[in-house]
């Protein structure tokens, strides 16, 4: 029962002080969760997280045996360095940490795009890492077509940009955070938009745009290394707009189960091949794996050509939600077993 202090699982996510003094009514979206966790014997408790009081936050998860943690790499404006110190504290101390932030830096930035370019769900990438090197070597890449310029590390596409050169001088910038517009300048003008990404040595990520963008995108939930269900979005953020319209808003993703027909091939690819591959590349053990993860795929190729394909565009590990009422079971169940090993 939530607030249970024999509680062996806490569920974490931001709040406030108000927030984390009801915190039962404010984990209310993780009911189902809750609920899941009940049904295989496991107690669990919310533990609602600000940097003001992460010692109080510390103490609660340190009489735990496990922590499950959403929270964004951004959120109202703060970083998560005070929390990603205090889980790694924690975790030194016996506590199972999921996501352990050392994996989140793995798999979880986009940086796992440039790792993974030259694996079957890879494309063509470059890490980026100031204004002087964008300068110098995205104008050749543009005249080959047009790119997606993401921050190393955010959420809601904030910081991911589509760049096109319309021709001598002139380019489109798209910013895929909801409501942007498209914005026509200067290579100046792309410069200017780009550079607050690169101060305090951030660094970003040059990924070639994937045309077939069109046909939408298929996010794969996983627990651990097993599709636990789908989301599928028709229109997504950067989706290109018809001749002298604006580009439509994202649409809902709409989320079906494990067993959905459509995405069978990629299940198949991900359970079988493609999250051993990833675990290699990343060095990343199977017990490190996160216990609820998801991968964002387009296709690429010419469709019902031999060089069909799905292209990894990113990797969410840190706040992965909502998600399929289909993976809070065996979610549950991942949970049970590492509480019970801890045992």
């Amino acid at each position: 029962m939530m607030g249970d202090r024999s509680a062996s699982v806490a569920i974490l996510f931001p709040g406030d002080r108000a927030a984390r003094s009801g915190g039962e009514s404010a984990a209310a979206r993780f009911s189902a969760l809750f609920a899941a966790l009940e049904a295989v014997g496991v107690s669990a408790e919310p533990a609602v997280y600000h940097d003001d009081f992460v010692d109080e936050v510390e103490a609660q998860l340190s009489r735990m045996r496990a922590v499950l943690v959403w929270h964004n790499p951004i959120e109202s404006g703060r970083t998560r360095k005070v929390l990603d110190d205090m889980l790694r504290r924690i975790s030194a101390r016996g506590v199972f940490v999921s996501t352990h932030p050392d994996t989140i830096l793995r798999m979880g930035t986009k940086d796992v795009l440039v790792e993974v370019r030259e694996l079957p769900f890879g494309s063509d990438c470059h890490r980026v890492s100031s204004l002087v090197q964008l300068e110098a070597e995205l104008p050749d890449r543009l005249a080959q077509g047009p790119r997606v310029i993401k921050q190393h590390r955010g959420h809601s596409g904030i910081g991911v940009w589509r760049v096109e050169q319309l021709g001598p001088e002139r380019y489109a910038l798209q910013h895929a955070q909801r409501g942007s517009l498209t914005e026509e300048g200067s290579f100046a003008t792309v410069l200017e938009r780009l550079a607050p990404y690169f101060a305090d040595g951030g660094h970003m990520i040059d990924q070639a745009w994937q045309p077939r963008l069109q046909e939408g995108m298929v996010r794969a939930y996983l627990v651990q290394d097993y599709v636990a269900g789908f989301g599928h979005q028709a229109i997504n953020a950067l989706y290109p707009a018809s001749a002298d319209e604006p580009a439509p808003q994202p649409g809902p993703r709409l989320y079906s189960g494990p067993e959905d027909a459509r995405f069978q091939r990629l299940r198949q690819r991900l359970e079988e091949e493609w999250v051993a591959l990833l675990r290699n590349r990343l060095y990343v053990s199977q017990e490190r794996l996160p216990l609820l993860w998801d991968a964002d795929f387009l296709l690429g190729g010419c469709p019902g050509s031999d060089d069909e394909h799905y292209v990894l565009c990113e990797i969410n590990v840190s706040s992965v939600w909502p998600y399929p009422k289909s993976a809070n079971a065996p979610l549950a169940e991942a949970v049970r077993s590492i509480v019970s090993n801890a045992r």
